[in-house]
């Protein structure tokens, strides 16, 4: 069956059942969209993905008088429908009932009057595709000095022309009439874009070879005939195209050389719309007033060396958010879990049911929500730069130094938030176009040194590291903690550019924006899809966190030792052997290992430690530690509570300082076992390897498959372990202990 086949039965099958009318929002980026979905939806969103690719797809409901209840879409921002990537197929496939989705009976295209010329260009594609049409002229208030006349653009076009403003509401009511009276109807386009004769020739070639599900009428052909001459192409990431279709596309371009094709599609498409502005407009103007104030402020926000520096300090801000405003929200999720986990000690009998839920349940619940107040702060952020019109200048400016390394550049403030938590800066990959991008952008950002490296940073840097200076003028261990954030930026660095030429190689499309007015963000609109973002993070990637953090609770917990176990004493033989000890040991001889040590050795993940032990010797590791790695895994900063439980210190939190001594007096054969030595391998080991689980179920929510994650997460551990174990084994041929 072809696709074309497959969308036809979809488009039956809605209607045999009766299915609710499809209403599908398209536009530009950044002319308001997704502000007008809002007022026609209200609270009544639903956010998922498309079938078959990870892009965010925005569903409500909206009720109209002679139609019922209507579905209403939100596809994504595109310039146009010619489409090289996945991504920007979705519309077309939207539009036109392919890849599984809903044929819309109506489409509702937002144009932003402050730039019309470029807006009609998708207007033109969707004319030509002879679609049901309406078009929400929005944003009219930015251009009051000279607007674009309504009735004008109406005439040109041949459809109807609402005024509207997301933002404020303004023509809902009007749109929601005129919604009424043309869904379904077809559209007779009085526009006639004239092409040059052998271009025309070069779509009737084509057309021949368009599966027959997809023909329908000579001018529809025609326009289908145009969108694969300008998106098919050797090295294109589109689905479901016919092969047939793909050779006919490509010999017509081998064919027309040198002609270009693409230069002459386009050139025709804007001789119509400049041809026409002259009547739309009272008095035609290039540059509005609000315009050129945009350029005055870009000429300093987009300068290399001021905008950076601006942009830094903004970051700086936004960081400092991530990292500490937050800390408040966060201690009080952790007192009310604590608070819930004390109350169900006291409540429950002792048992494994008890442990389940304190440890299991309420551990793993808290491992998520202790993320919120982050993923809340991070949305809110991004959605006020983004509606400011700030952020499309960000990516413009940082992408002349990230695509040197294969990366976009909206990439830099999801990796710049990963410094706080991978996970929200996994989610913030949201705001990039293309699948290449935000995959190769969310496989480097757990490599950025996350908040909860901090405190296993600290611990090992001042247990192993003496409080020294170096030159006599800096301290070592605060030289370390820098040295560990700096080695972090570097290999994330390196690691993008070779990953961008090897797993996730892909052409890369230029970053194409275009640079809107800045504007007062709207709250309201703001915290709105803070909300939905939240919800969706707390909903999907919860209950994969959850269930793992029970399953490392168990392995931690079983066999569960008797609840009346005698005190071990030595030994006849070992006392004997102790006593044929001649040589002094150089630290006093540990306690004897208490209850809580050894239902951590006996354990099935104590076990799992010393059984993996020879594996991690090489890098300096015990069993102890690889019995800390495993526990990290539920969150790093488990590493410190689990080495807790080995050593019997207890809360770590309290009593850090016992845990600090336990660590430096650690002895084997009578020699200090953990030396600085091994400590740098640990941080090497740390900033390197994916242990959260948590990052892990996100990669696997937003990339819809296990094979990502499971790279993620092999290709970091294999990187930390080399790194590691030449850190130690060099460092031992050097003579270093």
């Amino acid at each position: 069956m072809t696709v074309g086949e497959g969308a036809s039965l979809v488009e039956r099958g809605r209607e045999d059942k009766h299915e609710p009318p499809v209403v599908v929002l398209v536009g530009n980026p950044n002319v308001g969209k997704t502000s007008v979905y809002n007022q026609l939806t209200g609270e009544r969103a639903h956010i998922g993905n498309y079938p078959g690719v990870t892009v965010e797809q925005r569903s409500g409901r909206l009720e109209l008088p002679g139609h019922g209840t209507v579905t209403v879409i939100d596809l994504p921002g595109a310039y146009s429908l010619s489409a090289r990537s996945a991504e920007e197929q979705i519309a077309l496939d939207a539009l036109l009932g392919h890849a599984g989705l809903e044929r819309p009976s109506l489409c509702v295209v937002v144009v932003d009057a402050g730039q019309l010329s470029r807006n009609l260009y998708l207007v033109l594609q969707l004319l030509e595709l002879e679609l049901p049409l309406v078009v929400a002229l929005n944003m009219l208030d930015e251009v009051a000095h000279n607007p674009p006349s309504p009735t004008a653009l109406s005439r040109f076009l041949g459809v109807p022309v609402v005024v509207t403003d997301g933002r404020r509401g303004t023509g809902m009511n009007e749109l929601k009439r005129v919604m009424n009276e043309r869904l379904g109807k077809p559209t007779s386009t009085r526009v006639a874009v004239s092409y040059p004769p052998a271009l025309l020739a070069d779509a009737e070639c084509v057309a021949d070879a368009l599966p027959a599900a997809w023909r329908t009428t000579p001018g529809r052909d025609r326009a289908l005939a145009l969108w694969a001459l300008a998106s098919v192409e050797p090295g294109d990431e589109l689905r479901d195209i016919p092969p047939g279709l793909r050779e006919r596309c490509d010999e017509v371009r081998q064919r027309a050389e040198p002609r270009d094709i693409d230069r002459e599609l386009i050139g025709a498409r804007y001789a119509c719309i400049d041809g026409a502005l002259e009547s739309l407009y009272a008095r035609l103007e290039r540059h509005p007033p609000k315009r050129a104030s945009s350029e005055r402020v870009d000429r300093v926000l987009l300068h290399p060396i001021a905008g950076v520096a601006i942009f830094m300090l903004l970051m700086l801000v936004v960081f400092q958010a991530l990292f500490s405003w937050s800390d408040p929200a966060i201690r009080v999720i952790e007192r009310s879990i604590g608070w819930l986990s004390g109350e169900l000690v006291h409540f429950l009998p002792a048992g494994v049911l008890r442990d389940l839920l304190v440890e299991g349940v309420i551990g793993g619940v808290g491992n998520v929500v202790v993320f919120l107040p982050q993923i809340l702060l991070l949305f809110l952020m991004i959605g006020l730069l983004e509606d400011s019109g700030y952020m499309a200048r960000v990516a413009f400016l940082m992408d002349r130094v990230l695509k040197t390394l294969g990366l976009h550049g909206r990439a830099f403030v999801p990796m710049l938030s990963g410094f706080a938590c991978a996970v929200p800066a996994i989610l913030a990959t949201r705001t990039m176009e293309r699948q290449r991008d935000r995959l190769l952008t969310m496989l480097v950002i757990p490599l950025m040194t996350c908040s909860a490296r901090l405190p296993v940073y600290t611990l090992i840097i001042a247990t192993l590291f003496p409080p020294s200076h170096v030159f006599g003028l800096v301290p070592l261990q605060g030289l370390l903690m820098v040295g560990m954030y700096a080695f972090a930026v570097v290999t994330t660095l390196v690691v993008a550019l070779v990953l961008g030429r090897t797993a996730v190689r892909g052409r890369r499309v230029p970053l194409v924006l275009e640079l809107p007015p800045y504007r007062m963000p709207s709250l309201r609109l703001t915290l709105r899809g803070m909300l939905e973002r939240a919800l969706v993070f707390l909903k999907e990637a919860g209950t994969v966190i959850l269930a793992c953090t029970v399953a490392l609770w168990a392995l931690l917990a079983f066999p569960r030792l008797p609840e009346h176990e005698p005190e071990r004493t030595p030994s006849a033989e070992a006392r004997a052997a102790e006593a044929r000890v001649t040589t002094p040991p150089v630290h006093p001889t540990a306690p004897e290992p208490s209850r809580s040590e050894r239902r951590i050795e006996q354990s099935y993940g104590g076990r799992l430690g010393k059984a993996i032990e020879p594996v991690f010797a090489p890098l300096g590791f015990d069993w102890k530690i690889d019995v800390g790695i495993i526990g990290a895994f539920a969150a790093r900063e488990v590493f410190i509570s689990t080495l807790g439980l080995v050593y019997g210190v207890g809360d770590t939190d309290d009593q850090a300082l016992p845990l600090r001594e336990k660590l430096r007096h650690e002895t084997q054969g009578g020699k200090v076992r953990y030396t600085p030595l091994v400590g740098l391998s640990l941080l090497v080991f740390f900033a390197l390897s994916c242990q959260c689980m948590s990052t892990l179920a996100v990669v696997r929510k937003e990339t819809q498959s296990l094979k990502w994650p499971a790279f993620l997460f092999a290709y970091m551990t294999t990187l930390a372990y080399t790194l590691s174990f030449l850190v130690y084994q060099c460092g031992k041929l050097l003579g270093f202990s």
